[in-house]
Parts: C-alpha cells; structure tokens; sequence
C-alpha cells in the first residue's frame, strides 16, 4: 500500500511537473529580448529577401538572351525539376510540421485542436481543393475559348464561310473543328492556371513567414533566418518563374506576378513589426491560425509540384525518350529536395 502511495504521488508530481512545464512554454520569454537590433535585422532581410526573390523569378524569364533557359531545352527542364524539389521540400519540411507544431501546442487547452490531427486533414482538404480549382478553372478556359471561337465563325460574311466549308467539308464539321482548341493552346491554358494557383499557395506561405519574422524581437531567432529565407525564396522564385515563363503571358501580367511574389515576404516582414509590440505567438489564436493556414498552404504546394510540375514534365515525349535527359532531372529533383531540408536546420 505504502507503495502505491508513493507511486501514485510520483505520477502526480511528473504530471503536475508538465502542466507546470507547457504553462511555461506559453509565457513569453524576455531572455535575449533585443528589439532595436532585431529591427536593423529584419530591415536587412527586407532587402535580402527581396533581391532573392526577384531573382529566383527573373531567371527563367533570360531564355530570351541564352537560349539555353528557352522552356523546350533540357536545362529548363532540369531547373524546374530543381524548383519542385525545392517546392515539396518546403511543404513537407519546413510548413507541414510547423502546422503539426502549432495545433499541437500545449498552449491549446481549449477545443478541439489537440484531440485531432487538424492539420494533416486540413492539408489534404487543401491539395482535393486545388484539384477542384485546376480542373474546374481549365474547362471554364476552354470553354470560354470554344464558344468565342464559334461565335467569331457565326459572325464571318458568307463568301469566307463558302472558303471555310472547302477546308472542312461542311458548315457544320467546320464548327465542331473551331470548337477544340489546338494541342499548343490546351498546354497554353494548363499553364496559365497551374501558374496562377501556384502563386496562390507560395504567396499564402511567403506572407506567414513574413510575419513571423517580423514579429520576433530576438535576435538569435532573426539572424539565422536572414539567409535561409532567401535562399528559400529565390528557389522558389525559380519555381513559379518557370511556370510563368510557359504560361506565356503578356509582358504587364509577368511583371505583375512577380512582383506581387517577391513584396510578400516583405511586405509580411513589415506587417510583422508593425504588430511586434502585440503579437503573442503563443497564444491561441495566433496559433490556431497559423497552423490552419500553413497546413492550407502545404496541401497547394505539394499538389502543385506533385502534379502540376512534375508529372507534367517526367511524362512528356521528349523527356520519356532521352535517358540522360531523365537522369539529370531526376537530380536536380533530388537536389533540390535535399538543398532545402538542409535549410531547414536554420529555418
């Protein structure tokens, strides 16, 4: 009996020690609290992480002045594997766990956070929905495409009708014809679309980031995020500078897109010191919704480097057919994977 006594009061000392311990964990910290310096830092990593990301973006669109980065050679290929290795590693390394993280906190004592794995489930309801948006988004392109070009022959005078039924044996063949886009402009619609919702996922998780960084005040949390951020950027520049560049957009859209990539982080940066004074990463709102929006973003970025990027390109003729070809892309996929979960020791 006296036994059981002391065991059970070793029980009750370890649990009260852990609640003792999560309770702690939940308070901020003023150990290595430094807000003047973390600022200068973080206004270094606006500028840092700006040009890195402005150049990840910029350098798929040189294939213009070095025809070797042009979309159909090999070395596009091989970088944009690169980029989708770089794009997964940062789903399943750097975001996925942090969402595990944060609904996982012990600072969640309320609600339902902790007794269900939210944030697997929220990033596989985000990959099905990006599905949705893919598919629903392209038939609306081609349909839209097909009615204006049937509605551009119901409009042609008779006399180029007549010359139009010689070349496709009849009025109304010649319609059915006009109706189905081209193998180019089908590749040309996908494109467009996989480069739109891709910018999606990457911007939703670039802007959280930012934040993130912004908002810390410790200067042993900021410094080491500098680089690893930009690094992180500037590849994942790569990515969706590569799926713009094949989208072919005019020239106003491009500069857009990436502008609006490469201010995120920044401009996320800057909202994050903005609300430093205020900003609890601990408490559970905060990490309720981070956690919800990384595991959102995890679910975008996985699908659209699974099989917008890669399957895309692994399946191609031209790469099927050339085994060196497929060796140097299944590298640079390997690479890039590896590159940035190294990153993740920093970041």
């Amino acid at each position: 009996m006296a036994f059981d006594l002391k065991l059970t009061a070793c029980l009750l000392l370890a649990v009260f020690s852990l609640a003792a311990a999560a309770d702690c964990e939940c308070q901020p910290s003023d150990e290595g609290h430094d807000a003047a310096k973390s600022r200068t830092l973080k206004v270094i990593a606006i500028f840092c992480i700006l040009v890195g990301s402005s150049a990840g973006c910029a350098i798929p669109s040189l294939g213009r002045r070095f025809p070797a980065l042009r979309p159909d050679m090999s070395l596009f290929f091989a970088l944009k594997a690169f980029a989708a290795g770089v794009i997964l590693a940062t789903a399943f390394v750097h975001i996925l766990p942090v969402s595990f993280d944060k609904l996982g906190s012990p600072c969640l004592v309320d609600g339902p956070w902790r007794k269900f794995p939210f944030a697997g489930m929220v990033a596989m309801v985000s990959a099905i929905g990006t599905l949705i948006v893919d598919t629903v988004a392209t038939g609306y392109f081609h349909r839209t495409d097909a009615k204006r070009k049937a509605a551009a022959v119901a409009d042609e005078p008779a006399d180029d009708l007549e010359a139009s039924d010689e070349h496709s044996h009849g009025h109304a063949h010649g319609m059915s014809v006009m109706s189905v886009a081209p193998a180019g402009e089908e590749d040309l619609v996908r494109h467009r679309v996989i480069s739109q919702v891709l910018e999606l996922g990457v911007v939703v998780h670039s802007l959280i980031i930012g934040m993130s960084l912004g908002a810390s005040d410790f200067p042993s949390t900021v410094r080491p995020l500098v680089p690893a951020l930009t690094f992180h950027q500037f590849f994942e520049g790569i990515g969706l500078g590569g799926c713009i560049v094949q989208a072919k957009f005019r020239v106003r859209s491009v500069v857009t897109m990436a502008l609006f990539f490469s201010l995120t982080t920044p401009a996320g940066i800057a909202v994050g010191i903005g609300i430093s004074s205020v900003y609890d990463a601990n408490s559970p709102t905060a990490l309720v919704v981070q956690g919800l929006l990384e595991a959102a973003a995890a679910g975008i970025l996985v699908y659209m480097a699974l099989v917008d990027i890669l399957a895309e390109d692994f399946m191609k003729t031209k790469v099927q057919s050339r085994g060196r070809l497929q060796l140097a892309m299944n590298v640079a996929l390997l690479l890039g994977a590896g590159l940035m979960s190294m990153i993740a020791i920093w970041a």
